[in-house]
């Protein structure tokens, strides 16, 4: 589902990008995009210690797979430095980010932290659309990137965000564990919060995406929703942000 979601998200940063500046490839990008989780993948089941290494080199070699088709693969180089930027920025965009999520498996309890980062931002685009429809009429338009974002929308989702992960806390103890009661609700409201940040963050990010390309939509895939990019791109932005958070708030135990 992963590499699925890579390429088709690749193919609609390519349609986004292409407005604006000339883009590499569409096959070649789509094929870098997928090895990346791919890679990943393979490593969490065949060497689960070296996956974090092997997903940078590869991610660094294929950087430079990019470099070696810009200058082997055109005659003309007007516009190469635009290409080679967009290129690498593509990769880590659609393909290295969603790697955070597949290496999501190597904690020990991989479903309830994979499941808790997905209804996090879940819960966190649900009630920020719901504050603003009921609250947000009189406080839209101060987020230029996205003028129909409310500040009470804002406020709806970072509350929905740590709400989820305080349940969680009572819920599954065992888990996000900590000291005494006081320090793990903090944890709890930490994890939170910085993961509705990083989703808020990533919304914005893909609303500037559009407007660069004076689309209002990433695709047509979805109806009713648009594009992969659309629907991802706040866990996009979010999915390292809480795998470093959860990693330094609670340590918790690996697979290997």
């Amino acid at each position: 589902i992963i590499v699925l979601f890579s390429i088709l998200a690749t193919i609609e940063f390519h349609g986004l990008f292409s407005k604006n500046i000339k883009m590499p490839n569409i096959y070649f990008s789509c094929i870098l995009s997928s090895i990346i989780p791919i890679v990943s993948y393979i490593c969490i089941l065949i060497s689960p210690a070296m996956t974090d290494n092997v997903t940078h080199w590869t991610f660094i070699i294929l950087c430079l797979l990019i470099l070696v088709y810009e200058v082997f693969g055109h005659k003309t180089f007007e516009e190469s430095n635009k290409r080679i930027s967009a290129g690498i920025f593509q990769l880590f965009y659609c393909g290295f980010l969603l790697t955070f999520i597949t290496r999501m498996n190597l904690f020990s309890s991989a479903t309830i932290i994979i499941s808790l980062f997905l209804v996090t931002i879940f819960m966190n685009d649900s009630i920020a659309w719901l504050f603003g429809m009921l609250f947000g009429k009189n406080n839209r338009g101060y987020v230029i990137a996205s003028p129909n974002k409310s500040i009470a929308g804002f406020i709806g989702g970072f509350l929905g965000s740590i709400l989820i992960c305080v349940i969680a806390f009572y819920i599954f103890p065992e888990l996000l564990h900590a000291t005494n009661n006081i320090i793990g609700l903090i944890k709890a409201i930490v994890l939170g919060f910085v993961t509705a940040l990083a989703g808020s963050i990533g919304d914005l990010t893909e609303s500037v995406f559009k407007r660069s390309a004076n689309q209002k939509d990433s695709g047509t895939l979805i109806p009713g929703r648009g594009g992969v990019l659309d629907s991802c791109d706040s866990i996009l932005f979010a999915a390292p942000v809480f795998y470093i958070s959860f990693t330094l708030l609670y340590n918790p135990s690996l697979i290997y």
